[in-house]
């Protein structure tokens, strides 16, 4: 009888015990599980992607607090001149560096303890991890740097035709805007349109422009035209004269590029190319010196 009481005590337990877990199960996916999954769900992206931004932002809520001035203002400064890709924040590419430092973690251990090598090693993966996030961002600068370079020869052309034929600043600047090619240099100009049209100056507009951009080119462009506008020169022979020489500096560096492809190419020539031709040249001769007589 006392055996059957403790099974039925036990199983009271037991019962009480899943009761909670249920409830508090329950309780966390109303308060907290559920909010991220609704989170997920109204991602665009949806699915990994949108889960992955998700955790993301939520770390990046947690690292906001942890950030030192010093990182936040060099991150923020980059994420400027990328365009802010997907909207990130300082505190977004910090959560990306913590989750690629914890993956590149457990990638270099499983692949060094597959080698037999010294786990110390997976700690340059980690590393790697660590600054792959920072990397990546400095790669999308250069990106819309190059994107800008491209576009610029035409906006500055677009731009002095539009002043030469008798349109003030703002007039072209939008003619340039509504006809130029889609890119962030048509972004930036349209943010430059906007500024104007809110009452700013022309020079704290163009400056504005050139610390965000932070691209040399646009840079001496925009500061000729500063220059212009505080001397009362005119307008159209200083865009004309900045669009000759956008050209003759564009000239400059395709030939310094192509003056450079035959010393870029050596390595790889010499490296991958030549052995090949040389095994598919001297393959068989060489075979047929060395094993030539066996059948005989």
């Amino acid at each position: 009888m006392s055996d059957v009481l403790t099974y039925m005590l036990m199983g009271g337990s037991a019962l009480m015990f899943a009761a909670a877990a249920g409830f508090l199960g329950f309780g966390v996916y109303q308060n907290y599980l559920e909010r991220f999954l609704s989170e997920v769900r109204d991602e665009s992206a949806g699915g990994v992607k949108g889960l992955g931004s998700v955790t993301i932002r939520k770390l990046g809520v947690i690292n906001r607090k942890l950030m030192w001035p010093g990182y936040e203002s060099k991150v923020r400064r980059n994420l400027i001149k990328a365009g802010e890709p997907d909207g990130f924040k300082p505190e977004d590419i910090m959560a990306m560096q913590e989750i690629s430092a914890v993956v590149g973690l457990l990638a270099g251990l499983i692949l060094v303890n597959g080698i037999g090598e010294n786990l110390g090693w997976s700690l340059l993966f980690a590393l790697f991890g660590m600054y792959y996030p920072l990397i990546w961002v400095s790669d999308q600068v250069k990106k819309r740097h190059l994107q800008i370079s491209r576009a610029l020869p035409y906006s500055l052309d677009l731009l002095t035709l539009s002043v030469e034929a008798g349109l003030d600043f703002t007039a072209a600047l939008a003619k340039v805007v509504e006809k130029g090619k889609a890119g962030p240099l048509r972004e930036e100009l349209q943010i430059v349109l906007k500024q104007l049209k809110m009452g700013k100056t022309r020079e704290e507009c163009l400056k504005a422009m050139i610390a965000r951009v932070d691209l040399a080119p646009l840079t001496t462009f925009v500061t000729a035209l500063i220059q212009a506008d505080k001397m009362g020169t005119s307008l159209g022979k200083v865009l004309r004269i900045q669009s000759t020489q956008l050209r003759i500096d564009r000239t400059q560096r395709a030939e310094k590029l192509a003056g450079e492809a035959p010393v870029k190419m050596l390595f790889p020539l010499i490296a991958c190319i030549f052995p090949t031709v040389f095994m598919v040249l001297f393959g068989p001769i060489v075979f047929q010196f060395m094993f030539g007589n066996v059948g005989g």
